[in-house]
């Protein structure tokens, strides 16, 4: 796959949107471990709630990552930026309005995976690419479309009534997104085309 940037111009989008949205990571990880309290702790509102931050995290990655910073070196970055502006319109649309995603957590095999998502998202995927030598601010930080997706696949398999509408773009960016990041060396997104897979397999797999 021939890449129309380099993987300094790659890194240094990292670095332009971590340094110009800062503070926000840290929020935008609240609000991830607010979404989790929610799931835990069933309210009747868990689940809008849940729909809702799911919208409002693909909505972040498809304005302001794409469209804003990676479309600078990235054309296809608009194409992305739709596809995932789509998603955050499906979780407000089968969330919130139809109110027909209900998000269950249970102690079984799936529940297990969806404990390792989360944790591999919010905490393994930075330690990991620390230790593979990526720096803040030049590294994906939680809001970002690769550990976000990752987080994503953890809610969306704990669905009751799984969607397939709602799994075809994190699925797909799973593969596009291992794809670039393993040839510009982001190594920890190995972790996305193994949660891309595993989400596959219980999407089809009700058992």
């Amino acid at each position: 796959m021939n890449l129309p940037f380099t993987t300094d111009q790659f890194l240094s989008v990292f670095k332009e949107y971590n340094q110009s949205v800062w503070p926000t990571q840290v929020i935008l990880i609240l609000i991830a471990l607010l979404l989790l309290y929610f799931l835990f702790r069933e309210k009747i509102y868990s689940n809008s709630l849940i729909s809702a931050g799911l919208a409002l995290f693909w909505l972040w990655m498809g304005i302001v990552y794409h469209l804003i910073f990676f479309s600078q070196i990235n054309p296809a970055a608009k194409i992305f930026g739709a596809l995932f502006i789509i998603q955050a319109v499906l979780f407000i649309y089968y969330g919130i309005i139809k109110h027909n995603l209900e998000f269950k957590y249970k102690k079984n095999i799936i529940g297990f995976i969806s404990i390792v998502f989360f944790l591999y998202a919010l905490i393994f995927y930075p330690l990991l690419g620390f230790a593979l030598g990526n720096r803040y601010p030049e590294m994906p930080t939680f809001g970002l479309p690769c550990p976000t997706t990752i987080f994503t696949f953890g809610l969306i398999i704990l669905l009751e009534n799984r969607k397939k509408t709602l799994f075809i773009i994190p699925i797909l960016w799973s593969i596009i997104g291992f794809g670039a990041a393993i040839k510009l060396g982001i190594f920890q997104d190995i972790g996305l085309l193994i949660a891309g897979a595993a989400s596959l397999v219980i999407l089809f797999n009700k058992d």
